[in-house]
């Protein structure tokens, strides 16, 4: 799903609210959760997931093209852990 369809989709579920309160409602929250991820924070939505970071070291890489070796610097990089809710969603087998 893209931003615009769940922004459709929030409207279609809320006819009482206006498409622009709904785009800002979403750009606040996506915001939000960038700015804790940012500050090496943690974002949790119960029954959905957990957003957080994790620093990977730097290692040695290959240019796959070239076969060249390439040093692949420290970097930190967001992580999802989906909660048992959406675990249960995908799992389901009915």
């Amino acid at each position: 799903m893209i931003k615009s369809s769940l922004i459709k989709k929030l409207l279609k579920n809320n006819p009482h609210l206006i498409q622009k309160d709904i785009e800002i409602i979403v750009d606040t929250v996506l915001e939000n959760i960038g700015e804790t991820l940012s500050s090496n924070g943690r974002v949790e939505i119960r029954g959905f997931g957990t957003f957080s970071v994790r620093h990977r070291n730097a290692r040695n890489g290959r240019n796959p093209r070239t076969g060249e070796k390439v040093v692949v610097p420290a970097k930190n990089v967001p992580m999802f852990k989906p909660g048992k809710g959406v675990r249960d969603r995908l799992n389901y087998k009915s």
